[in-house]
Order: structure tokens, then sequence, then C-alpha cells
């Protein structure tokens, strides 16, 4: 009787049923399990990634700022931006093509201070935002009369004209940060803020053999990291997210010995000069920027 039990399950026919005892049929009740197990993994798979996927498409994207955000020095700039330079080759127009958000607003600016945000880019936020992109304060503090103060004149005037920047950067710029970002917030509620910093100018012991000394490529650096230290913390206070571009530029600064995505100075459009190339808004702002959003 064993025998014939086992016989008859190892071959897959039916075993004749023990007295008062109904037949069991294991491998289909296995099977039925099996299935309903891939089925519900199937679906728990399919919400997941949907719920990931539905963040990105229903987001309303305002990006703001200076010409860190408006793409100066990588091109392909919309005409009826004007001096503004807003390009589709910056970092808030290439995350907006991959992750098409439900609504982009994309007001960033050439040349803008604090005030300048304030004044002229805060309207196309709403209680609807809910991605905010910035870059902001280079400008309030002078970098660009800076740098050319450094590539024109000795190195003690750049490095006089870095300390009046540094100074500012430590007893006013925090004050019109504060002012800046909490009316971000006001009008802008519900939105996750992701606020960008500024790579490094230089490679130092780089691959340059002319230009700026020694001296002033660190002191430009270490401005760099000033303002950067300066914003991120004034971004946290305001519970807003800081996005430190530095290590993505690392080894790709003026002066590096691999692909630079910085430009020097650029006698064809000088006011290029010391912007971020297509190269260093793909490969460095927007995989920062999108790490940030996510």
């Amino acid at each position: 009787m064993k025998l014939s039990r086992s016989i008859s399950l190892s071959s897959g026919a039916p075993s004749a049923a023990a007295p008062g005892r109904a037949p069991r049929p294991r491998r289909r009740r296995l099977g039925a399990l099996v299935s309903a197990l891939a089925a519900g993994l199937a679906l728990s798979l399919s919400t997941a990634a949907a719920a990931q996927a539905a963040p990105a498409a229903g987001t309303d994207y305002v990006a703001l700022g200076d010409s860190y955000s408006s793409g100066l020095g990588s091109g392909s700039y919309d005409s009826a931006s004007g001096d503004c330079k807003r390009s589709s080759a910056g970092y808030p127009a290439l995350w907006a093509a991959a992750h098409a958000p439900a609504t982009f607003n994309f007001v960033a600016c050439s040349g803008a201070r604090t005030g300048d945000v304030e004044s002229s880019q805060l309207t196309a936020l709403s209680s609807a935002t809910d991605l905010v992109s910035i870059t902001i304060g280079g400008n309030d503090a002078g970098f660009s009369d800076v740098m050319t103060t450094c590539v024109l004149k000795s190195e003690a005037t750049c490095l006089s004209g870095i300390a009046t920047a540094n100074s500012y950067i430590d007893n006013t710029l925090p004050g019109a940060l504060d002012t800046l970002y909490g009316d971000i917030r006001a009008k802008a509620p519900n939105a996750h803020v992701v606020v960008l910093g500024y790579p490094r100018f230089y490679a130092l012991n780089g691959s340059c053999v002319v230009g700026l000394s020694e001296a002033k490529r660190s002191a430009i650096n270490n401005a760099a990291d000033h303002i950067n230290s300066v914003t991120a913390k004034r971004a946290a206070d305001h519970g807003f997210t800081f996005a430190d571009v530095t290590q993505a530029f690392t080894g790709h600064e003026i002066c590096a010995a691999g692909t630079v995505w910085l430009h020097s100075v650029n006698v064809l459009d000088i006011e290029e000069s010391y912007h971020p190339t297509a190269a260093g808004q793909s490969g460095g702002y927007l995989p920062v920027f999108t790490a940030a959003a996510s």
C-alpha cells in the first residue's frame, strides 16, 4: 500500500483515497499559490514604479537664480530670454526635459542678485509649486568684479578684492539670503527648495603654465568655498536643501588635466568667462540637482 502510494505520487497519477478521506490535490494547490504570489509581486512592483514616477510627472517646477542657473556659458540660448541668457543646455531645462514635470517656469537670469530675484522672479511661485531650484549670491558679493581685478591687476590688489568680497559674504549676504529665502517659502509653502552652490574655479598646481598666480587661484577657490558655506547654513536654517557641486567639478576645473567644465577668460564672449560649459551643466550641475530634487 505504501509502495503504490509512492509510485502514484511520483508518476503524477492520483492516488487511491483512504477510507473516509478525500483526495488532496497537492500540486494544484501549490501551483495556485505560486501564481498568486507571482501576481501579488508583479502588482506591488508596478505600484512602486508608478509611485516613483508620479512625483516628477506631477511636479510644478520653478527655476530661479543667477547665471549659473540660467545656463550662461553653455550656449543654446533662448532668444526670447534676452540678456537673461536662459539656455536649453542649463541644468533646469535639462532636468525638465528628462522628467517632464507638469509645469516648468524658467525665470533664472544672468546677472541676478538677491534683490533681482525678489523683484522679478518670485511672481513665478505659488502654493502649487512643488520644486524650486536657485543659485544666488555670487553677484551680490561682486565675484565678477573680483575676477576682472584678479585677471588684470596685481596679486595684492586681487587678494584685497577677495577680502572685500569675503567681508560682504560674512556681514551682509546672510541677511539678504534670509529675506529672500523667507519670501520664497511664503510664496511657495509646499515646495521642496534646492539651493545649489558654486564650483571652485581652479585646479591648484594644475596644467596652466601662464595666467593667474597660484596664490590668486587658491584665494579665489577659498572664496567659492566661503560663499558655499555661508549659503548652506542659511539654506539649512530655512529648511531648504543645499546641493554642493564642488566634488562634481573636481578634476574639471580650469587648469585641470582632464576635460575642463568651466570657461576661463573667453575673449569672444567675455560674460561667459568663469561660467560652466554645456558639459559642466550636464555633467556637474544636473546630476547634483537631480539627486537633491528626488
